[in-house]
């Protein structure tokens, strides 16, 4: 089995500088978790944590039911896939494979074997004589993984692996590593800061900002209910759009009033928010759940405001449009063939369904 479980974790460097407070995680045998986060959060240090490559300041690391806090890392039973490949530039491919095996004196029939099995599954068969600096970005990252792979290890750890791969590489490559996930029916944790990486990828995601876990949920969970503005705003692509207004009453019903426009708010939200009558708070809309009011059959002007269309991005099948309604800017994302005019003015429909609304102090999710 091959659970990993934290327990209080935290790693605070000289100069009282904290990478990681208190963290308390547990990761299931088989699952696939994603740290995700902005630069600087802690995520990668978790994961050097886990491997044995940095050492905690507090707090327990377990890998199955193994505390291994004094453990070094050949002796984990864990293997790790960097950034930067980490391959020995004068080994050909094979060698590169199977040095780890070789350190650990397997029979040379297992080392060719196993070596052979991993190099079949990545459809590198055929670059095995070849040298590092013969391959491509993909086909490094590629034998960087096999290398892992012929370890057969209790736990794969996988820090930001793609970063260095073009875009369309980076999409192959994140479909191979699910598919080697579900074939291989291995723990794997994954350190990235591209949240479409930990969306499409994990099973589960652990989103950190500032060395502290803000949420642990599967990927709709996490996108669907996010547990603060943070989350909110980090998920999806383009990010929530965030405006600062109040909840008003008006012959009985509930608006939210940003100033430059008001919209009601739908019958099932005012339980939760009738507390917040007269309070600001911060209202959030996704880009995909505003729409332009001429491909819109179902509208009112109880959810209708007003915007000038400044920038747009085409993206194909869709279209990021960039909104000024006065005071506050939005991103709407509509159909590729639904753009408007440049500056021109535009009627907005908003899904009062789908929106949030977050505590303008704290930060955290109200609905």
């Amino acid at each position: 089995m091959a659970q990993v479980s934290l327990n209080k974790v935290s790693k605070c460097y000289p100069g009282n500088v904290w990478a990681i407070r208190d963290i308390n995680l547990g990761i299931e045998n088989k699952e696939f978790v994603v740290f995700v986060g902005p630069s600087g959060c802690g995520k990668s240090t978790t994961l050097r944590i886990i491997a044995g490559l940095e050492e905690a300041t507090g707090g327990d690391v377990y890998i199955g039911n193994q505390l291994v806090n004094n453990i070094p890392p050949k002796d984990r039973n864990i293997a790790m896939v960097f950034q930067n490949y980490a391959l020995y530039p004068h080994m050909s491919v094979y060698d590169n494979m199977a040095f780890g095996l070789k350190l650990r004196k397997y029979p040379a029939i297992e080392i060719q074997s196993r070596v052979k099995d991993a190099a079949t599954m990545l459809g590198i068969e055929q670059l095995l004589h070849r040298k590092p600096r013969e391959l491509s970005g993909g086909q490094r990252q590629r034998v960087a993984v096999g290398r892992a792979i012929v370890r057969k290890p209790l736990v794969f750890l996988f820090d930001e692996p793609l970063s260095n791969l073009d875009a369309k590489m980076r999409v192959q490559m994140r479909t191979e590593i699910k598919k080697l996930h579900i074939r291989l029916q291995t723990t794997m944790i994954y350190v990235t800061h591209d949240q479409t990486e930990a969306m499409t990828m994990g099973d589960r995601i652990v989103v950190m900002k500032d060395g502290d876990i803000q949420q642990i949920a599967d990927p709709i969970n996490l996108y669907d209910k996010p547990v603060n503005r943070f989350v909110a705003g980090f998920i999806g692509t383009p990010p929530m759009n965030f405006v600062i207004g109040t909840i008003i009453k008006k012959d009985g019903k509930l608006f939210f009033n940003e100033s430059r426009f008001m919209v009601k708010i739908v019958d099932s939200m005012y339980k939760v928010l009738e507390p917040y009558i007269g309070k600001e708070l911060v209202f959030g809309i996704r880009p995909e759940d505003i729409y332009d009011k001429l491909f819109v059959s179902e509208a009112s002007v109880d959810n209708t405001i007003k915007a000038t269309c400044e920038i747009i991005e085409p993206m194909g099948s869709e279209a990021y449009l960039y909104l000024n309604t006065g005071k506050n800017q939005l991103i709407a994302k509509v159909g590729g063939h639904d753009k408007p005019a440049i500056n021109s003015d535009m009627d907005l429909v908003l899904d009062m369904s789908k929106v949030h609304f977050f505590d303008k102090e704290t930060g955290k999710t109200i609905i």
